[in-house]
């Protein structure tokens, strides 16, 4: 018994008529009859009554019919497992990230996880601002962003945002500052403090944030210095110079003299967000996403 017989068999079963069927498949109906033949004699049971140029279903083809269509559906799905797979034996994937990105364990885990489990797909790594992610995306030069939005930020059309990890925000200072000994810090504590932030324009969703909290805790930051770079603002924050708000994923760069304090407001949090265009039909992408999830369970269940 083959595949081709089973669609064949369906085919009539839902035509219930030859002519039609064979149509359908593109074939004559001599042939279609016989092969529908040779399938009845070889399971030994007669699958359609014939009567005057129409056809039925016997009890024996009613029962025959459901678990030949779940046959066939079975068959597509194994092909498709098939050409998904294949899609992770090369190829490249482009993935961009912000600065912070790679810092957060979620990440770490996802690339490290990636590079094993498709070993041949050449895996393109590049830091870039968030808004820059986002035209890249759409130019097709992108294929997976990990970026940072404002929190009223409208949708894009053509492409999907999907949160990763709900990101606290974190005050960077010198370990000597006389707020360094406190748990948590509000914003308001911090109204004549000198901040050192990224420059305007290039792209990053965390520096409007601040602004933003700020401006709602009745003051605008006073910038002093600005750095693309957060090691660099981290560094520059540990040299007393100033101080800086981040994602608390930046604590895992040790630099002589800095230290970290969270933050008291409970909007002071960036969310790590998965930027990829819509019905993307690269199994390289599907492939990065379902590990995103992965990952992201697993830090849930933890």
């Amino acid at each position: 018994m083959e595949l081709r017989h089973l669609r064949y068999f369906v085919t009539v079963a839902e035509e219930m008529h030859f002519s039609r069927a064979a149509a359908r498949l593109n074939i004559g109906q001599p042939p279609l009859s016989m092969q529908i033949r040779a399938l009845e004699q070889e399971l030994g049971v007669a699958l359609f009554e014939r009567a005057h140029r129409r056809v039925f279903l016997t009890p024996a083809g009613r029962t025959f019919l459901v678990r030949a269509q779940h046959i066939l559906a079975e068959a597509a799905s194994a092909k498709l497992e098939a050409q998904q797979i294949a899609g992770y034996e090369g190829g490249e994937l482009r993935v961009a990230f912000t600065t912070s990105s790679p810092m957060t364990v979620l990440m770490k885990n996802v690339l490290n996880a990636y590079r094993q489990r498709y070993p041949g797909v050449t895996l393109t790594l590049s830091e870039s601002p968030s808004e820059n992610q986002v035209h890249a995306l759409a130019e097709r030069t992108l294929d997976i962003g990990l970026v940072r939005r404002a929190d009223d930020a409208p949708p894009i059309p053509g492409l999907r945002f999907s949160m990763l990890v709900d990101e606290p925000l974190v005050l960077v200072m010198h370990r000597a500052h006389p707020l360094a000994s406190q748990a948590t810090v509000s914003l308001e504590a911090l109204a004549s403090e000198a901040f050192i932030m990224h420059p305007p324009g290039i792209g990053t969703a965390i520096d409007g944030k601040i602004r933003q909290m700020c401006e709602r805790a009745g003051y605008m930051p006073r910038v002093v210095q600005e750095a693309r770079e957060s090691t660099t603002i981290i560094a520059l924050a540990a040299s007393g110079l100033g101080i800086a708000v981040l994602p608390a994923a930046v604590r895992c760069i040790q630099i002589e003299g800095a230290c970290f304090v969270g933050l008291r407001e409970p909007d002071a949090r960036s969310p790590l967000l998965l930027a990829q265009r819509e019905n993307d039909p690269s199994a390289l992408v599907r492939g990065f996403v379902a590990l995103c999830d992965e990952e992201a369970r697993r830090d849930g269940a933890a």
